[in-house]
């Protein structure tokens, strides 16, 4: 997998970002709160997803943040003419063809980068699965970065960050810590909703969230 770099924005086209995300949000009646400390590196995670919407809104959030992040596609998206658009979006190619090896190629990603936030969207669809996928959890713990946990209360209308959280290896014990932070968030449609909770296998990643 390559290792692509981040986009860097200027001052000015941060200040552009943080406009058009404070603009974006009040339209719709929206606030940003939690935490704003935000490490350099870590893994992120989007939840609940449910919608389409789940996307313009995070944007909105990290504009205002004033957060970069990368997020992982299907190798073929970066492909001429369009690849470099989808780059300087934050986007980093897998191929999808190798998912046996995909945590640790994305384990090596953060390892080579000094700056990395990689959003990973647990539930992997908008529909309602059974549990979440706990590859974000194997590609924080493996790369020794935190999780940001990173959230749409489209119920109370607020997004930001619940809490920057560092996995101890105790999957268990540290998915019932997540759960508990997200305890009352909803998102769009709550019905497609998904359980945080581990299946026979949780001592082994089951899969990572790749887009679109």
């Amino acid at each position: 997998m390559p290792s692509d770099p981040v986009p860097r924005f200027s001052a000015a086209r941060r200040a552009i970002r943080r406009l058009v995300g404070k603009t974006w949000l009040s339209v719709f009646g929206w606030r940003v709160e939690g935490v704003t400390d935000l490490p350099p590196k870590a893994v992120l995670i989007a939840a609940p997803h449910t919608s389409n919407w789940d996307f313009p809104f995070t944007l909105a959030v990290s504009y205002v943040l004033d957060l970069e992040f990368s997020w992982l596609g299907k190798h073929t998206l970066f492909e001429p003419p369009f690849g470099w658009f989808f780059r300087w979006l934050g986007g980093i190619p897998v191929d999808r063809r190798d998912r046996n090896n995909l945590v640790a190629a994305v384990v090596d990603v953060l390892k080579q980068r000094d700056e990395l936030v990689l959003v990973i969207a647990p539930e992997g669809t908008r529909s309602r699965t059974k549990r979440w996928k706990t590859g974000f959890y194997y590609v924080a713990l493996g790369a020794n970065v935190p999780i940001i946990l990173g959230y749409l209360d489209f119920a109370r209308k607020r997004g930001g960050i619940l809490h920057v959280f560092h996995p101890t290896g105790d999957i268990e014990a540290d998915m019932a810590t997540i759960r508990r932070y997200y305890d009352g968030i909803e998102g769009k449609h709550p019905g497609r909703m998904s359980e945080i909770t581990l299946g026979a296998r949780s001592t082994q990643a089951n899969g990572i969230a790749q887009h679109p």
